[in-house]
């Protein structure tokens, strides 16, 4: 796609989510040692995941890059329409660009190690995969943004009952939602197989359960994608980000008061959660998109649209890619010099310089990983 019909602030924001996956989470870690809480300070305490219940920044960057996957689909289907594209020659397309996510998130598992009895099946790329194709299936044929709405909150409902007050068949009186009795990890186990998964075989945040709410999450972002698609002439720049907004003071309501009673948790994926990020999601995309594209001040979003671009090939680089060994080539000397904590501030910033060089020169040769 020609770089410059793209939605910037759509670019730019996803450069943001991943920027954090791309090391500025460390960045700020480090820059957080400069000072007497060090790792216990709240900054620092954000760059890491909640370890069951509760939110933290960190926990956002997975679904909002899902969200701004589903932003994109509205935009996507009108060119492939404009195209002549059929509904089947649509859906295959869906499919496989589910499969292929889920192939190369096999690959960043370490299919290539041949080790297949401790090879993890499940992955983030393949939750992008699934929650994506899912969401994009029921865009595709279900033509009522209201009867989305409804097949969302159905969703949403149906996975808080069956979560809240089914258990683990083979943990009796463990809890459906603690981490040990919760149905989400005895479907793994069925289905996956135990040792394949984290938590020494009995639990994995990417599993297939729990890939169901994420599916809501992408179509969250559908019908965000479909506001913004809307011709200046309906509905200004500036009423669709106030949409947007309401969007996710809604959408933050209904998390706060679910929560009390499904509590929001990103690795069973909750209907609270849901609904959390998603607030998280639309209020990131209104201050993006009001700044780039309804004011028009793109310049600063450069390096963000950068890493946006190719965000996929940026988590795929890292496991591949021995960037460390790239960053001490250049920056260990003078971090060496320094001592810690400075040191660690300069490997840091390095380690997300090199990242943020190698997708520049991929953009400048207009070298871009499409699935």
């Amino acid at each position: 796609m020609d770089k410059s019909k793209r939605l910037v602030s759509l670019d730019a924001l996803r450069g943001f989510d991943m920027m954090f996956i791309m090391g500025v989470s460390g960045l700020i870690v480090a820059l957080c040692h400069l000072f007497p809480d060090g790792d216990n300070s709240w900054l620092a305490q954000q760059m890491t995941h909640v370890d069951w219940n509760g939110l933290r920044h960190h926990d956002t960057i997975f679904p909002l890059f899902i969200f701004l996957a589903g932003v994109s689909w509205p935009f996507s289907l009108s060119r492939q329409r404009e195209a002549g594209k059929s509904t089947g020659q649509i859906v295959w397309k869906i499919i496989r660009r589910c499969l292929i996510l889920i192939a190369l998130g096999l690959v960043y598992n370490g299919i290539f190690r041949l080790d297949f009895k401790t090879l993890r099946v499940a992955s983030v790329l393949m939750r992008i995969g699934i929650a994506w194709a899912g969401a994009a299936l029921i865009y595709l044929f279900v033509k009522s943004p209201w009867k989305r709405g409804i097949i969302a909150v159905a969703i949403l409902i149906g996975y808080w009952l069956l979560i809240r007050f089914v258990g683990a068949p083979d943990v009796p009186g463990g809890g459906p939602l603690s981490l040990q009795g919760n149905l989400v990890g005895w479907v793994d186990r069925k289905l996956l197989l135990g040792r394949l998964l984290y938590d020494g075989g009995r639990f994995d945040p990417e599993g297939l359960l729990s890939a169901v709410p994420a599916i809501i999450t992408a179509m969250l972002g559908m019908f965000a994608g479909d506001l913004v698609r809307l011709p200046d002439e309906k509905m200004s720049g500036g009423r669709k980000t106030l949409w947007l907004l309401a969007a996710a003071v809604v959408c933050g309501v209904l998390a706060w008061a679910w929560n009390f009673d499904f509590p929001i948790n990103k690795k069973l994926w909750t209907s609270s959660f849901v609904l959390a990020v998603g607030s998280y999601s639309f209020a990131c995309l209104a201050i993006f998109y009001y700044i780039i594209d309804v004011k028009g001040w793109k310049k600063w979003a450069f390096p963000l649209k950068v890493i946006g671009m190719n965000s996929i090939t940026i988590y795929l680089l890292q496991r591949i890619v021995s960037i460390s060994s790239i960053n001490n080539f250049f920056f260990g000397g003078l971090a060496g010099l320094c001592g810690n904590p400075w040191g660690k501030v300069i490997t840091s910033a390095g380690y997300v310089l090199v990242c943020w060089l190698i997708l520049y020169f991929l953009y400048k040769k207009d070298v871009f990983l499409k699935v």
